[in-house]
C-alpha cells in the first residue's frame, strides 16, 4: 500500500511550490516509508509515498506512459488480485509490460478502457490518472471502500490525498467544523456519513465511484452499488460457490514480495484464512505461517462474559495454532499505553475514532511492522453475513432504526442543554436514506426485505468504520493489511443470499460455518462470534476519567462549550448506568471518556473552529 496527494490548479506554478508540495508528501511518509516521487508540471502537482510490497525494484511511482499520443501518469495505493488476468487481456490488446507491478497494468487498464476501467477490477485501491495533454484527472475508489481516497474542492482547483491532513497542509482551508460535523460527531460518531469528510469542505469518493475532473469541474459516477438479484443457486450449490469464492479471494490475496503474516483470534473468520492459507503453503512446499493476537495486560483476571462476548479468545487460538502449524505471537497491551495512544490515534484518522479499539490495533500493527510489511485480516465477515445480534434478534431487527446505536439518549447526555438541537432528526435522516437505497425484489419476504436494509445500513455504515479504522491504524506504521472477506464477489453473493441459507443452521455466519466445517476444528467452525477483545482491567476507566475531568476543569479548552459537566461526571460515578452500548458492542463507560478525551483532543490539534 501507499499514500497517494496531489493538486491541479491553472492559476498555480507547481515548480515554484516544492516547500509546501514537501509537507504534503512528509505528512503521509508513514504510509509509503520505502520510497517517495513526485510528477510536477506548471498546473498540476502528483505526490507519492511508496510502500514497496510488489516488484520492489520496478514499481516506483509517479508512473508514466504515452498511448495514442498523451501522456498518461499514475499515483496508486492498493492491490490488485485479478493483475494476471488483466494484464493477460492488455497484452491481447496490444499492450507490452516492462514490469511485473500492478501499478503499470493498472495504468495501461485506464489508457485503453479509461473510466471503464474501473469495471474491470478485483482489489482494494485509490488512484488518480493525469493525462497531462487535456489537463485532465481520473479518480477512483474501489468497490467497498477499502482504501480512502479525500478531496476538496475550491474555485479554480482541486486537491486530493489518501489522509485529510495533506489537504489541511496545502494551506487552501482553515480546519473548521460545522453544526453537520458536530452532529455527525456527536451523534453518529464514531461512524460518518459515507462522502462526509467532517472538516468543512473535505468530501470522500464513495466506495465504488469515480471521479473527473476537467475545466475547473468535477462529476462524480457511482460505477457499483448493492444490487438485487434472484439467488438461483440450490443449498448445495450455495455451500459449494461460498467455500469457493472465500477459498479464491483469501489464495489471491497471498501475492507479495514481501514477508507476510496473519491476524489470528481464534474467531472463525480469521481461522478460515489461517487454515486456509496454511493449506494452501503446504499443498505448495512453501514455509509455514506467522500468525499474532492481541491481548490486554491483566485481561484474564477481568474478564466477565456478555451478551456480545460471551468467551475469551485464548481459549480458541491455541486450537487453531495447532491446527495450522502456526509460528504465533502474542502482543500484549499496556492499559495505560493504550490510553494514550488515542492520541495519536487520532492523528492517524485525522478525526476522532473508535477509541481503544482504535488505539489498540495501532499498537498492534507497531509491534508486527517490526517483522512484517503485509498482513490478513478477517473483518467485514459479520455485516456480510449475519454475524451480528441484531441480525438475530428480531425485536432489535425490526427496530426503526440503526441497531448499533439504537438509543440517543446517552449521547444527548453528554451534550449541554440545547446544544445540537437536530440531532436526533439528522441521525433519523441518515437511517431513511440508507434503508431507502436498498435495491430490493418485488417478492422478497418482509425477513428478506429488512435483511436487505440491515446489510445496506452494516455495509454504509458499521463496516466502512471498521474499514477506515484498519486502514489509518495500520498504514501509520507502513503495515499493509489485506481484507478477503471484501472481494466484491463475496458481498455480491452476500446481498442476494436468502437469510435462510445465510443463517444455515440458525446460526449466524451459518452458511460459512457449512462451508468450511471440514477444515476447522469442531470446536472453532461452531464457536459463538466474539468481537474484537477489548480492555476489561478497571484501570483503563480510571485513566480516562482522570484524563476528562482535567479536561473539564479547563474552560478554554474549545470541547467545554459543547458538553455537559454533570452529564459526563454522571457517567463517570455510575458507569453501569449506560444501559447500552454509546456505538457498537463495545462502546461503553470508559470507551465513552476516551471518545471525549479524542474529541478534545482532535480540537485542540487541529486547532478546529467550530460554526455553532
Amino acid at each position: 500500500m501507499c499514500g497517494i496527494a496531489g493538486w491541479l490548479d491553472k492559476n498555480k506554478d507547481f515548480n515554484t511550490m516544492h516547500g509546501v508540495l514537501r509537507e504534503m508528501s512528509e505528512c503521509i511518509r508513514h504510509r509509503g516509508p520505502d520510497e517517495h516521487g513526485e510528477y510536477i508540471r506548471r498546473k498540476a502537482a502528483l505526490l507519492h509515498r511508496r510502500l514497496s510490497v510488489i516488484d520492489p525494484e520496478n514499481g516506483q511511482q509517479p508512473m508514466s506512459t504515452m498511448y495514442e499520443g498523451e501522456k498518461y501518469t499514475i499515483i496508486y495505493n492498493g492491490e490488485l488480485y485479478n493483475t494476471d488476468e488483466l494484464r493477460a487481456e492488455l497484452k491481447d490488446a496490444g499492450f507490452g509490460f516492462g514490469t511485473h507491478s500492478d501499478t503499470e497494468v493498472l495504468l495501461k487498464a485506464y489508457c485503453y478502457y479509461k473510466e471503464k476501467c474501473a469495471e474491470k477490477l478485483n482489489g482494494i485501491f485509490a488512484f488518480a490518472v493525469y493525462e497531462e495533454n487535456a489537463d485532465r484527472l481520473f479518480l477512483c475508489r474501489d468497490r467497498v471502500g477499502v482504501k480512502p481516497l479525500f478531496y476538496h474542492q475550491y474555485n479554480g482547483g482541486l486537491i486530493f490525498s489518501s489522509e485529510i491532513k495533506a489537504i489541511l497542509k496545502s494551506g487552501m482551508l482553515k480546519p473548521t467544523v460545522t453544526q453537520e460535523g458536530l452532529y455527525e460527531l456527536f451523534f453518529l460518531g464514531p461512524a460518518r456519513t459515507a462522502g462526509n469528510g467532517i472538516f468543512k469542505g473535505i468530501n470522500e469518493l464513495l466506495p465504488g465511484e469515480y471521479a473527473v475532473y476537467e475545466d475547473g469541474r468535477i462529476s462524480k459516477t457511482r460505477y457499483y452499488r448493492l444490487t438485487a438479484h434472484p439467488h438461483t443457486d440450490t443449498e448445495e450449490q450455495t455451500i459449494e460457490r461460498m467455500r469457493f469464492l472465500l477459498t479464491d479471494s483469501i489464495e489471491r490475496q497471498l501475492v507479495t514480495d514481501v514477508p507476510m503474516c496473519f491476524f489470528l483470534s481464534g474467531g472463525l473468520d480469521s481461522s478460515i484464512i489461517c487454515q486456509t492459507a496454511a493449506n494452501f503453503r503446504k499443498r505448495n512446499n512453501q514455509p509455514s505461517i506467522d500468525t499474532y493476537s492481541v491481548e490486554y495486560a491483566d485481561n484474564k483476571r477481568y474478564f466477565t462474559k456478555s451478551l456480545f462476548q460471551p468467551n475469551a479468545d485464548y481459549e480458541y487460538i491455541h486450537l487453531m495454532v495447532e491446527s495450522t502449524g502456526a509460528h504465533h505471537r502474542e502482543v500484549i497491551v499496556d492499559n495505560e499505553e493504550l490510553m494514550y495512544a488515542l492520541y495519536p490515534s487520532v492523528k492517524a484518522r485525522d478525526l476522532p475514532g473508535y477509541v481503544d479499539i482504535d488505539s489498540s490495533l495501532l499498537l498492534f500493527c507497531r509491534e508486527i511492522k517490526k517483522d512484517f510489511t503485509v498482513a490478513l485480516s478477517g473483518e467485514c465477515a459479520d455485516e456480510l453475513y449475519g454475524g451480528y445480534p441484531w441480525y438475530h434478534n428480531h425485536d432489535i431487527l425490526f427496530e426503526d432504526c440503526f441497531p448499533w446505536s439504537r438509543q440517543q439518549n446517552i449521547r444527548r447526555q453528554v451534550l449541554k442543554s440545547g446544544v445540537l438541537p437536530k440531532g436526533e432528526e439528522y441521525v433519523r435522516q441518515r437511517y431513511l436514506d440508507t434503508i431507502n437505497s436498498a435495491d430490493k425484489l418485488p417478492d422478497d419476504s418482509r425477513v428478506d426485505s429488512r435483511m436487505r436494509e440491515m446489510f445496506a445500513l452494516n455495509y454504509y455504515w458499521f463496516m466502512q468504520c471498521l474499514l477506515e479504522r484498519k486502514d489509518r491504524c495500520s498504514m501509520y506504521s507502513g503495515l499493509e493489511v489485506r481484507v478477503p472477506f471484501c472481494d466484491y464477489r463475496l458481498i455480491d453473493y452476500a446481498y442476494n443470499m436468502p437469510w435462510e441459507l445465510k443463517a444455515y443452521g440458525g446460526r449466524e455466519k451459518g452458511i460459512i460455518r457449512k462451508a468450511f466445517e471440514d477444515i476447522l476444528p469442531r470446536d472453532i467452525c461452531y464457536r459463538k462470534k466474539s468481537p474484537y477483545p477489548k480492555t476489561h482491567n478497571p484501570v483503563y476507566m480510571r485513566l480516562c476519567c482522570d484524563k476528562v475531568r482535567e479536561i473539564l476543569s479547563d474552560k478554554k479548552r474549545r470541547i467545554n462549550a459543547l458538553i455537559s459537566y454533570d452529564g459526563i461526571t454522571d457517567i463517570m460515578d455510575d458507569p453501569e448506568s449506560i444501559s447500552s452500548p454509546w456505538y457498537g458492542q463495545l462502546m461503553r463507560a470508559p470507551q465513552i471518556m476516551a471518545y471525549i478525551i479524542e474529541i478534545d483532543y482532535w480540537l485542540e490539534s487541529y486547532n478546529v473552529d467550530m460554526e455553532l
